[in-house]
């Protein structure tokens, strides 16, 4: 069984334990979708994250293949749109794209309208709580989290991965399967910075606010900007700085 790190040896020190990479190919009614690169677990939940955030959200159910290793068959309850063109890697969830177009997303969620608050003593005390969940991180150093987080401060879900958007699409696609989306009245923390694709991906499952510990990136605040969103970033002890909808924080 694959686990999420492993124990390399390094030259002059011993050994260290490395986060696991590794390919996985989705097939979507029976027809190979994509390939993306990832940190083994969830696989299924992965992949219902990642076709949930492409707008496909007419899914009947997923598996992992039985017969070939990191494949898991997605099955949808109508035809299967155009296959990506090329593999996406752990740094990039929207390497596939065959065109600017395609790389926006509609979410069907206003999360303009969204009231829900949250105060920034609970803030402050967020990112502490999503390391507290990153078990591959304190032992390899080499992975992303993302959490999902109550306005009161409650974790809901957190998931790792070599890959930003591989760690989103498992909070995701894990949320699908418990039947609780949108995240409506609720928030995200992402344990690096806040991307495009990071900030779409949270809009899309309807989350109204979206923290970073890092930077955000210009077309992120644009992004939430245009979503009625609340994205907060460099959220580091008492500090942090709010780019769109500063009236959600109490």
């Amino acid at each position: 069984m694959s686990t999420s790190y492993e124990r390399r040896t390094v030259e002059g020190k011993g050994a260290d334990l490395l986060a696991v990479e590794e390919p996985l190919e989705i097939r979507v009614n029976g027809t190979p979708f994509t390939v993306t690169m990832r940190t083994p677990g969830s696989e299924v939940e992965l992949a219902l994250g990642f076709l949930y955030t492409e707008g496909i959200t007419n899914i009947r159910g997923a598996k992992l293949c039985t017969d070939t290793p990191n494949v898991v068959e997605v099955e949808l309850t109508g035809a299967a749109p155009p296959p990506r063109n090329f593999y996406t890697t752990s740094s990039c969830g929207i390497c596939g794209k065959a065109s600017i177009d395609s790389v926006k997303v509609h979410s069907q969620h206003d999360v303009s309208q969204d009231l829900t608050r949250v105060s920034k003593t609970v803030l402050n005390g967020l990112p502490a709580k999503l390391s507290a969940a990153q078990k591959s991180f304190r032992h390899t150093g080499g992975t992303h989290a993302v959490g999902v987080f109550t306005p009161d401060g409650q974790l809901v879900i957190a998931r790792e991965d070599v890959g930003r958007h591989n760690a989103m699409d498992k909070v995701i696609g894990t949320l699908w399967q418990r039947g609780q989306l949108p995240l409506t009245g609720h928030l995200v923390l992402l344990s690096g910075r806040a991307s495009f694709e990071l900030t779409q991906k949270a809009w899309v499952a309807g989350a109204p606010i979206v923290a970073a510990v890092s930077a955000p990136s210009t077309l992120a605040v644009d992004t939430a900007q245009e979503a009625g969103m609340t994205l907060i970033g460099f959220l580091r002890g008492e500090s942090m700085n709010v780019y769109t909808r500063p009236d959600r924080i109490a």
